[in-house]
């Protein structure tokens, strides 16, 4: 199947790699021309994926009617801030097959309409399947070819195990379900804990206080998705607590690093300043905490580190918080 993977980050790159190991014609597209010629050039990502080389027959570009036209399925893999005009861009290209399935591996939600990333690019392109991708799948270890397991989510059965069947490999396990907002929201709030984790690292306490984020990390990420209407058992799979867990401990995770700095006095804007990629958690923990504050959804967690990051709540008032709410039943 031809694919187009658009976006260059270190993920998007992974995918591409991936994808084309196992047999299928990709082209990546790059929006920073610049960015696009130096991998064309070096034939590796050297900003986002450094030590993977790109092989010569993977289409690298910064056109984006190069990659998308004639493509059969279409992989989305850029910063939530910049899907809307991606999307935007991509679907009024005249070369876009109107059978292309288009498939989102971003995490993140649309800060003033709540969308998810699949929610975006349907409201940008009409008329096509839409396939989310997540799960525990730390782009380093993918480009490596370590065992990984991920979901693909659609409300079109048929277009789920389409993409399953393209991205399954011995590496990669995917597996199919019929609910897309329960995995984007997994994905897009277990960002929002790894933080919270981060800043236990950063304050040095240990795993016992960590462990306790991530399990009750995974009620308030059930709690808001449930609201939104998305099914609680999803946040006992994959792009639940696989993902969360995954975030909260790995050396790679953008959102554990912001908030490990954090932890250890730094400043937010300083942090997210030296940062080659985004971390999405941050404008996540914004959106989700004033959609959870106006609809009366309990979200402690995520109420302190919005105020560790936006109301200059120190680190350990924030602990300090959280341990000594009122006390209540575990369930």
């Amino acid at each position: 199947m031809r694919i187009a993977v658009l976006g260059g980050g270190n993920w998007g790159t992974t995918a591409a790699i991936h994808l084309h190991r196992i047999g299928h014609p990709v082209s990546l597209w790059e929006y920073n021309e610049r960015l696009a010629r130096d991998m064309i050039g070096a034939r590796e990502n050297k900003t986002y994926l450094p030590g993977y080389p790109l092989p010569d027959d993977l289409l690298v570009t910064c056109r984006l009617d190069e990659a998308v036209d004639g493509a059969e399925m279409i992989v989305f893999v850029v910063p939530s801030s910049a899907m809307r005009q991606t999307a935007h861009m991509a679907g009024r290209r005249p070369g876009l097959e109107a059978s292309a399935i288009l498939v989102s591996l971003s995490k993140g939600l649309e800060r003033d309409t709540m969308l998810t990333m699949t929610g975006i690019i349907g409201d940008e392109i009409a008329g096509h399947s839409l396939v989310a991708l997540s799960g525990p799948c730390i782009a380093d270890e993918v480009a490596r070819g370590l065992p990984t397991t991920i979901v693909a989510a659609s409300d079109d059965a048929q277009a789920a195990c389409t993409v399953q069947d393209v991205f399954m490999s011995p590496q990669l396990r995917v597996y199919t379900s019929d609910d897309p907002l329960g995995v984007q929201l997994g994905g897009a709030v277990k960002n929002i804990i790894a933080i919270a984790a981060g800043i236990n690292d950063g304050l040095g306490y240990g795993t016992n206080a960590k462990s306790a984020l991530i399990t009750r990390g995974i009620v308030e990420i059930t709690r808001f998705g449930a609201s939104l209407g998305a099914s609680p058992e999803t946040f006992n799979g994959l792009s639940g607590i696989g993902d969360l867990i995954t975030t909260c401990v790995s050396g790679h995770s953008r959102n554990r690093h912001v908030g490990e700095e954090l932890g250890r006095g730094r400043k937010a804007d300083d942090i997210l300043r030296e940062m080659v990629m985004v971390a999405e958690g941050v404008p996540t923990t914004r959106s989700v905490h004033e959609y959870a504050r106006k609809n009366g959804i309990e979200m402690p967690i995520t109420a302190t580190v919005y105020g560790v990051l936006f109301e200059g709540l120190s680190p350990g008032e924030a602990v300090c918080g959280l341990m000594t709410r009122d006390r209540k039943s575990e369930l």
